[in-house]
């Protein structure tokens, strides 16, 4: 495919993020607008002109609403990931991708808006999911309690260690201190605060567990011949994928009845395959990771199932500092899910934008090639590679 129709990401815009219930007198639609309305204008057009939507998760603001309160003067592509939390959140720009490439569309945006306080709120047990026949009986009732097995089995397989998964916490926030839009952009954390914090499910410690947050992103996919003429800096999509391992069906989420040889994996070494071979390139020309980090064992899975440590290693890994700005693998440079916002992941394509325009709060300056993963160890999980 000749360049000029290859998609980019050329605008992004988020919200005001807050604590989960904080945000009271805006609601979730709003909240959309605001970050939609500021992706375009960080691209540079009209949001009128906008004529696709792509969002994962069940997000409950629907086209047809959007596209009357954007006074939007046509709709050509509409698109939803399957699948329970963050595992589309990469899938949905893969989407807007297929749009523009296709010539459905010509602005397609992707976008997440959450604002639990007012609605169905995520993590909390609901017995009328598809899921919860199979988990609630074994005391499965919220997602920390779905994930802690998978990381206690890692630490019976590899030795991986509490100080391990404190030191991705650790990271994460120390990032979130330099980025004055995270939640807890002025909360410093320690290692003597990570461990004594209160056990939420064996092995999982509080700041294992990602924030609950309110707040929306969005970005803007067009083509590059398209981008030329917009003022927005674009960066290109070399590769976006969505993809489930052999018989993980519904994963941590469901039965738990993976394969055990992936059991304590991200379910995306597939996933890792893929991506590398449609872009060319490999997990050592990758500048900055933002891998999903719902909780902290998934970025030492990710760090394995994506090649850039070998199987069991990503303990000692992370321990070498590898995921500081400094380290081979500066990862989650907004602060992460862990200690930015919770909006299911999109937050992290936006960090991965601002990393490759070098505008980010804490700049990688060799920045070319950007790895965001999806939700790991669900299905469907996603990812993509952006370069400039």
């Amino acid at each position: 495919m000749a360049r000029q129709n290859r998609a980019c990401i050329v605008g992004i815009g988020q919200s005001q993020y807050a604590k989960w219930g904080s945000i009271k007198e805006v609601s979730e639609l709003s909240l959309a607008c605001d970050a939609i309305i500021a992706a375009a204008n960080d691209a540079g057009i009209s949001p009128k002109a906008i004529d696709g939507f792509a969002s994962f998760s069940n997000d409950r603001n629907e086209p047809g609403v959007l596209l009357n309160s954007l006074g939007i003067e046509q709709l050509r592509f509409t698109g939803m990931v399957w699948g329970g939390g963050g595992g589309g959140s990469c899938g949905s720009v893969s989407l807007a991708q297929a749009a523009v490439e296709s010539g459905q569309a010509k602005y397609v945006i992707v976008f997440r808006s959450l604002c639990q306080g007012q609605s169905f709120r995520f993590g909390q047990f609901h017995p009328w999911t598809e899921h919860a026949c199979f988990t609630a009986p074994f005391g499965m009732l919220a997602p920390p309690q779905m994930f802690a097995p998978l990381v206690r089995r890692h630490m019976h397989l590899y030795g991986t260690r509490s100080e391990h998964l404190a030191e991705v916490a650790l990271s994460c926030r120390s990032y979130a201190n330099r980025n004055p839009r995270a939640v807890m952009h002025d909360r410093i954390l320690t290692m003597s605060e990570y461990l004594s914090s209160r056990m939420i499910s064996d092995p999982l410690r509080l700041y294992d567990c990602c924030l609950e947050t309110d707040g929306a992103a969005a970005l803007l996919v067009t083509t590059w011949e398209r981008a030329r003429d917009l003022k927005g800096v674009p960066v290109e999509i070399l590769a976006s994928q969505q993809s489930s391992g052999h018989l993980w069906g519904t994963g941590i989420l469901g039965g738990h009845n993976m394969p055990s040889a992936t059991y304590a994996s991200a379910n995306a070494k597939q996933l890792a395959e893929d991506l590398y071979g449609r872009s060319g390139v490999g997990p050592e020309d990758i500048d900055v990771v933002q891998l999903y980090d719902a909780f902290t064992g998934m970025v030492l899975f990710a760090l394995e199932d994506f090649g850039f440590c070998e199987l069991g290693e990503s303990g000692e890994y992370v321990a070498q500092g590898n995921l500081r700005i400094d380290g081979k693998t500066p990862c989650n440079t907004s602060g992460g899910i862990l200690s930015e916002a919770y909006i299911h992941g999109l937050n992290l394509v936006l960090e991965g934008v601002r990393q490759l325009r070098g505008h980010s709060t804490s700049q990688v300056e060799t920045a070319k090639l950007v790895l965001v993963s999806g939700g790991e160890s669900v299905t469907p999980t996603s990812g993509l590679i952006l370069g400039v």
